[in-house]
């Protein structure tokens, strides 16, 4: 354990067995049974593009996210406590980061600046275990790794923040499959693969609903949950219609560059098209081009 902490990122590596035992699980299940839709079926050349991507955002995320704890540590050379760990304050900090996730992920989602990078993950239109490596290396940039600093800045040691940050996106993996329907009780407090389908769907009522890691509960209590009520619609309003990862990595990116330095926009309307959420953002353009055609 000493061993996996000193190097967090081993962590999925020990995990990964488990990782291709579930998806030889579902894919069986769907080849011999037919017991879940097209929509959930492995297709190769996303499969490859989906471990490509994963492998691209481990080697920035860690990179970034050890740089950043240890310029901190560096620069101000102080923190509110000096924690040593145990296993409740493990605990503790499992619950304080997933809290941290939430409000990351649903940032993700209302700022367009961290959506162009989110958005490598809901682009795929298919849900199965091979979807959670689905994940982009410009989380970094996007901004990502502010979230988990105040863990660093109460006194946690960066090591185990990042090994916990790992830890819930390898949990997060178990919630992408169309293969376990529901968990009964499980579902009041944890997230689920029923409560993470509907965070995948287009259908009106489910877009921007369900942005729990773990635990389903700070949905609950911030308005933001949905439960799954009709079969779910995966992808993206505009769909990449790519398995390159370069493309599916940087569509939206060059998108948002051009939104926001065509002509015609005001300082705030180009700032709104890097900043503010995505479907106001996007508006704009529309704007312009109706102007235009006038």
């Amino acid at each position: 354990m000493t061993e996996l902490i000193s190097h967090p990122e081993w962590l999925l590596l020990v995990l990964a067995p488990v990782f291709f035992l579930c998806m030889l699980g579902e894919y069986w299940v769907a080849l011999r049974h037919g017991k879940l839709g097209d929509n959930a079926r492995y297709y190769v050349p996303e499969v490859l593009c989906n471990f490509t991507l994963a492998g691209l955002h481990q080697a920035a995320d860690l990179l970034t996210g050890l740089l950043i704890a240890k310029v901190y540590l560096w620069w101000f050379g102080w923190r509110l406590f000096d924690i040593e760990m145990s296993v409740s304050l493990f605990l503790l900090l499992m619950v304080a980061q997933d809290f941290c996730y939430y409000w990351f992920h649903r940032a993700s989602h209302r700022v367009r600046w961290m959506w162009a990078a989110h958005v490598v993950h809901h682009s795929s239109e298919r849900m199965n275990f091979s979807t959670a490596f689905r994940q982009s290396l410009m989380y970094p940039l996007a901004g990502m790794w502010l979230f988990w600093l105040p863990l660093v800045v109460i006194g946690f040691p960066p090591q185990w923040v990042v090994f916990v940050v790992l830890l819930n996106l390898g949990l997060q993996f178990f919630v992408h499959t169309q293969w376990i329907k529901t968990l009964g009780p499980v579902e009041w407090i944890f997230n689920t693969p029923s409560h993470h389908r509907v965070h995948h769907g287009v259908n009106p009522q489910y877009i921007d609903k369900n942005y729990a890691g773990i635990l389903i509960i700070w949905d609950k209590l911030f308005g933001t949950f949905e439960p799954e009520s009709e079969p779910v619609r995966y992808g993206i309003p505009k769909p990449v219609n790519s398995f390159n990862p370069l493309v599916v990595t940087f569509a939206e990116w060059q998108q948002m560059w051009r939104d926001a330095t065509q002509p015609g926009l005001s300082f705030r309307q180009r700032w709104q098209c890097l900043f503010a959420p995505p479907e106001q953002a996007q508006g704009h353009t529309t704007d312009v081009e109706a102007s235009r055609e006038r």
